[in-house]
């Protein structure tokens, strides 16, 4: 567990330069063409406060914390006009930015090192699967389908 910690903490060091390349990526994304909605500062912040608390967030927060963070989300994004789909590609693609980094920064080359980053690997896999999840809920509950197939936006 110590060197798991060792690369969430390599992460949480890292932090603005991760949220400034996520960023980037979702600008540049032609799977998040919606997103120039959520403002730039507000993206970032939301991001660079997960990888600087990362480790926090995979070992010391409970599931109910997940769950209101990224209900929050949720919400904020189906208000912005933010697809659904969207959403959920810009939470992969924080968990892809973070596991890229990892892999750039590290080269396992003993036994323990491998399964400290499995152990990442899976602490990671399950947050970001609630994270989709929650934002999901979120979402759902603030778009609400209309008799003609369409949808509105509560609140």
């Amino acid at each position: 567990m110590m060197l798991a910690y060792r690369l969430l903490r390599l992460v949480e060091t890292h932090s603005d330069a991760l949220a400034a390349g996520l960023l980037e990526k979702t600008r540049n994304s032609p799977r998040l063409p919606d997103y120039g909605r959520v403002p730039a500062e507000e993206l970032q912040q939301l991001v660079y406060e997960i990888y600087r608390h990362l480790a926090e967030w995979l070992l010391g927060k409970s599931e109910s914390d997940i769950e209101k963070r990224y209900t929050e989300i949720g919400v904020r994004r189906a208000q912005q006009g933010v697809p659904l789909n969207q959403l959920i590609w810009a939470i992969i693609l924080t968990k892809e930015n973070l596991w890229d980094f990892l892999k750039h920064e590290t080269i396992p080359d003993r036994p323990a090192e491998l399964s400290s980053e499995l152990e990442v690997e899976q602490l990671l896999g399950q947050f970001f699967d609630r994270a989709i999840y929650y934002a999901s809920i979120g979402y759902e509950q603030t778009v609400v389908p209309n008799p003609a197939g369409r949808v509105s936006v509560n609140g």
